[in-house]
């Protein structure tokens, strides 16, 4: 196995460590977060840093970059306080990863894209056709991260869409029967092929093979 110390992480190349230190963490969540401003200019940007909190009252979490630069999408949810989490499907890969280009803020992605933003049940931020899981949120708090000036968001779950067959009778969803994405590292995209599902474990139980 290759193997790095702190002095040698810490003197490699800028896009070197970039790359590793997103890689090596696992696979992630890859989606979509759309929001509108209060001006209803809509913004959607790719994310992969989205994760359940839980689910009783059912939270999300997701991380935002330093405010060094404009954040449309902290913007907009602070001025209305709700967006829209969108799976990225197979069949959406290459415009969902140009919504992380970095466009001005009066230029909605939506625009730039083959994407097409989709309004339901009178909720103000926009959804993304043809997504097939799509969350409907509410900003609750945020945590600023002093190690690095990251912010971290926690939001409500309000509004669930999901493609029928992709759930099942006990509530579970098989993102793998709507070709949803995962991505590894900044730019590599993955799609999971299900093995199989394992029940709760026990001490003292095997599980049978």
């Amino acid at each position: 196995m290759e193997y790095f110390d702190h002095n040698a992480i810490k003197n490699f190349s800028k896009l070197y460590r970039l790359n590793m230190i997103n890689s090596i963490t696992g696979y992630k969540s890859a989606n979509m977060i759309g929001s509108r401003s209060n001006s209803g200019i809509e913004n959607l940007a790719i994310f992969s840093s989205i994760t359940h909190l839980g689910s009783n009252p059912p939270l999300l979490s997701f991380i935002l970059r330093p405010n060094t630069v404009p954040r449309h999408t902290y913007k907009n949810l602070k001025e209305n306080e709700v967006f829209t989490v969108n799976h990225v499907a197979f069949n959406q890969l290459e415009d969902a990863h140009h919504t992380s280009a970095k466009y001005d803020e009066g230029i909605s992605e939506f625009d730039q894209t083959g994407l097409t933003p989709l309004y339901k049940n009178n909720f103000y931020a926009p959804f993304v056709k043809d997504s097939p899981v799509q969350l409907g949120c509410r900003y609750r708090n945020e945590y600023y991260i002093k190690e690095n000036g990251c912010v971290f968001i926690v939001a409500s779950i309000e509004h669930i869409f999901i493609k029928k067959e992709l759930l099942k009778d006990d509530g579970w969803v098989n993102l793998e029967d709507g070709s949803v994405m995962t991505i590894n590292g900044l730019d590599g995209y993955a799609l999971p092929k299900l093995q199989k599902r394992l029940e709760y474990a026990r001490p003292n139980k095997i599980l049978n093979s």
